[in-house]
């Protein structure tokens, strides 16, 4: 009995002390956050101090760090949180790989030139005037930088371009009305809900199953590898080149369709020639196991979220900056953001540091949500799920789809975990196994419904509730501070 008592106090001293532990971090997390916020106040105040506006400017690169640090902290989980879930890579190596090229992707192919008002769904020349337009962007920008910290916190994986859309909606009614407002395009992005998450699930579930049919149906799984894991390989290499070009370097190289299916073609066989000797090399000192099988997908699974971190980069960085492109803008000149801005080296670099700082800091809850809670992943499935992302925004920006990178990953890892629920209750005569390891082995594959409720009610309530936030916001710029 003394016993028992003295392992029950144990067990509740060690569990107070990884509380402490884990209180502690999340103190030095926010610390060091801070401190970039007050670097980056220093620095703007030290460059924009001499301006008639440079308050205005000083302000909106503080929040702009804020919401780059936000974005870093939920979005950048769905390009790594695979990799990481299926243990292809460390928690550690996932985050300095993914830091290093999202600011890489960021700073080298952010865009020469970002449309001030996002998306175009707001009318800047309705706007009363000077000052609105800035309170206006000041709210969106803020707003969603709000939402991304709330939905992170709750663990929800959500669109950080719907987050920015629906803060700059917001604050565009409550600025200029209703008119204000392209609703069409408000319809399609709200269309983008369904639409993203069916077509990377679709996408990944339909690699998988190839996957499984061509690979691990077969008795001798190793000499299939040996023949399908290159062609997949090269799939992989020709979808990222395409999905690099068009994404991640746009500002560098705009290349017409017949150049663009040329790379795609191109790195696909390069790929193909290259990797068929190193995988039947590697294949040969393998058991003929379903693991030994995924162990050949663990080195471009790596590569494919550096590359996909690098173009996420490039990509997203806007969300965070341009706003702060608008307010710079409309604060040295009387347009209101009506034209296109060259962004200053500063600004980009304010944004690739946050988002590799709000990554190191607050993503790994973002990747354990992504990786592991959604559904049991290991290479294979997380390798489709990569793909997927790459071949699901070639073709929607070929198809003029409206779509969310987030919304597909994670769509992808709701697609795979689905496809291994439906083929665990199939009939396999080769797995000759007890009704309890039946059981359990269907429970381990079934998707957690809980994670999907909450993600998806993040998803459906993203653009109005910081549309709404976005306009509070503007309510108290316009009526506290003039």
């Amino acid at each position: 009995m003394e016993k028992h008592k003295v392992n029950v106090d144990l067990e509740k001293l060690q569990g107070f002390q990884a509380g402490a532990r884990a209180q502690g971090r999340s103190m030095s997390n926010m610390g060091i956050s801070v401190v970039f916020l007050v670097l980056v106040l220093i620095y703007t105040a030290a460059t924009q101090a001499d301006s008639p506006t440079g308050i205005f400017v000083i302000a909106a690169a503080v929040i702009g760090a804020y919401m780059a640090m936000n974005i870093g902290a939920n979005d950048v989980a769905n390009n790594i949180g695979p990799a990481v879930g299926s243990k292809a890579l460390t928690m550690v190596g996932a985050l300095l790989i993914a830091a290093v090229f999202e600011a890489a992707g960021a700073i080298l192919a952010g865009g020469d030139v970002v449309s001030t008002i996002r998306k175009g769904i707001v009318d800047p020349s309705a706007m009363a005037d000077q000052m609105t337009f800035i309170w206006a962007m000041m709210g969106a920008l803020l707003a969603a930088a709000l939402w991304l910290n709330l939905a992170t916190w709750f663990g929800a994986p959500v669109s950080t371009t719907h987050s920015i859309v629906g803060g700059v909606v917001g604050a565009g009614v409550a600025a200029a009305g209703m008119a204000s407002v392209d609703w069409v395009k408000m319809s399609a992005i709200a269309a983008s809900w369904v639409i993203s998450p069916l077509l990377g699930g679709v996408v990944a579930a339909l690699f998988l199953f190839m996957i499984k049919k061509l690979i691990l149906a077969k008795d001798d799984m190793l000499e299939a590898s040996r023949t399908w894991v290159p062609v997949f390989i090269a799939i992989m290499a020709g979808a990222f080149s395409m999905y690099l070009v068009m994404k991640g370097l746009k500002k560098l190289w705009v290349p017409g369709t017949g150049m663009l299916w040329l790379i795609g073609f191109g790195a696909a066989a390069l790929t193909w020639v290259a990797t068929k000797p190193l995988v039947a090399k590697s294949s040969f000192a393998l058991e003929n196991r379903r693991k030994s099988v995924a162990k050949l997908f663990t080195v471009p699974l790596i590569c494919s979220a550096a590359l996909l971190s690098f173009a996420h980069g490039a990509n997203d960085v806007a969300n965070a900056v341009g706003p702060l492109a608008a307010i710079v803008s409309a604060a040295q000149s009387t347009d209101m953001g009506t034209g296109k801005v060259s962004l200053p080296l500063w600004v980009m670099i304010i944004g690739a540091i946050g988002i590799s700082i709000g990554l190191l800091l607050f993503g790994p809850k973002l990747i354990r949500t992504v990786g592991e809670k959604i559904t049991k992943l290991n290479q294979m499935r997380a390798f489709c799920v990569a793909l997927s992302a790459a071949i699901t925004v070639i073709g929607a920006s070929w198809l003029g789809l409206p779509v969310s990178s987030t919304h597909i990953a994670v769509g992808g890892v709701f697609g795979v975990g689905f496809l291994r629920e439906y083929l665990s209750t199939q009939p396999n005569q080769k797995l000759k196994k007890s009704a309890s390891d039946k059981k359990k082995r269907e429970r381990r594959r079934l998707v957690r419904r809980r994670e999907m409720l909450t993600i998806a009610a993040a998803w459906v309530i993203t653009v109005p509730a910081s549309a709404l936030l976005s306009a509070a916001l503007f309510y108290v710029f316009t009526n506290v501070f003039e």
